[in-house]
């Protein structure tokens, strides 16, 4: 297929502030989903939407080969701080101190301009379009979604916030860890020795805990915590709980990990100057996977990112995707890097040169798709 003309590279770039301006939170993709649901049907496709909010496109023409396009409707929040995407030096930023929402709209914007081509000039292959909600609550759209109803046999998300022509060759197992320690409350000026401070005994375990990256394929965090009456100073606080997460891409490392850190809770709660109840939930929310070298899809897409003049480089990354649930699910899904910078930050941007060259990749792949 040829690349992107002028007109395609300009409706694309038009498309994608367009998307970011629809805000869509996690929980409130509707807006977004019904907007690529009327361009969709514009173009001669008939979007199916599932009781999770995911849609779902084709267009066939009895070719040999059918390749899946996934990307996530959903963003991080960014409570009441608008999108106004704007140019910046040749890339799309966002006007206000908030995301651009380039994570995963950049994706979407390239999916559809393809989409559209395929309307009009056919695709060398069939061709099936996913739109995801829920990947930044731990991929829950994609879990959720039947890959029972799909024809084809491998995919692509364009979801990795890093220089074009990185190809993600293994992603992580992540387990959440929810916490609730219940000491007991007292005057902490009058008698703070009958009290029991949860925040204290959080604390403990917080700094007995290995925290940050513990090794090449591991990372632990506690990404939040919350505790006593708010704006008092003078109660030994009752309450406290904290969110955390553990990964790693050795699935029997990442379990060990959260585990350790379960014992440095139980251990503070133990503790007779801080004595507390706890209640702790660990739930794996996706599990890794590891391409294997010889991947038919991680071949193609070698071949189209050098026929577009970048150099396939394969990583490992910390970061999951929808790649995670579908390669689980039992489709084989190869994440790429899609030239996003800084996702989920209020600087994150997006160049015109990676939208245009991701447009060109996809063209290209969908050649390399039919070769096989």
């Amino acid at each position: 297929m040829r690349p992107a003309s002028e007109a395609e590279r300009r409706r694309l770039g038009e498309l994608f502030a367009e998307l970011c301006a629809i805000p869509s939170p996690s929980g409130q993709e509707a807006a977004v989903g019904a907007r690529v649901q009327e361009l969709l049907r514009g173009w001669g496709y008939a979007p199916q939407s599932d009781a999770h909010g995911n849609v779902l496109a084709r267009r066939e023409a009895g070719r040999a080969s059918s390749v899946l396009l996934c990307a996530h409707l959903d963003t991080v929040p960014h409570g009441d701080i608008p999108i106004e995407p704007v140019l910046v030096n040749e890339g799309w930023e966002n006007r206000h101190d908030a995301i651009l929402g380039a994570d995963n709209k950049a994706a979407i914007a390239v999916m559809l301009l393809a989409a559209q081509r395929a309307s009009i000039e056919g695709a060398p292959v069939d061709l099936e379009l996913l739109f995801t909600t829920g990947e930044e609550t731990a991929l829950a759209g994609a879990k959720a979604f039947d890959i029972a109803v799909l024809r084809s046999r491998l995919g692509y998300v364009y979801d990795h916030a890093t220089p074009i022509g990185e190809i993600v060759m293994a992603a992580p197992t992540y387990y959440r860890l929810e916490a609730e320690l219940h000491g007991r409350a007292a005057h902490a000026g009058i008698r703070p020795e009958d009290g029991r401070s949860a925040i204290v005994a959080a604390a403990r375990a917080i700094a007995a805990m290995r925290l940050g990256r513990l090794d090449p394929e591991t990372t632990a965090n506690i990404g939040w915590i919350s505790g006593g009456p708010a704006g008092a100073t003078n109660v030994v606080p009752e309450r406290c709980r904290m969110l955390g997460e553990a990964r790693s891409l050795d699935a029997a490392h990442a379990e060990a990990v959260v585990a350790e850190m379960v014992d440095h809770l139980h251990d503070a709660a133990n503790e007779p100057s801080c004595e507390c109840d706890l209640d702790v939930t660990v739930e794996r929310l996706f599990e890794g996977y590891r391409h294997p070298p010889d991947s038919p899809a991680v071949a193609a897409a070698q071949r189209a990112l050098g026929a577009c003049g970048y150099t396939p480089r394969p990583i490992v990354s910390g970061g999951g995707s929808d790649a995670n649930a579908f390669e689980v699910a039992g489709l084989h899904c190869v994440c790429l890097a899609n030239g996003t910078e800084r996702n989920h930050e209020p600087t994150e941007r997006v160049s015109v040169a990676a939208l245009d060259g991701m447009l060109d990749v996809t063209f290209a792949l969908l050649d390399a798709c039919a070769e096989g």
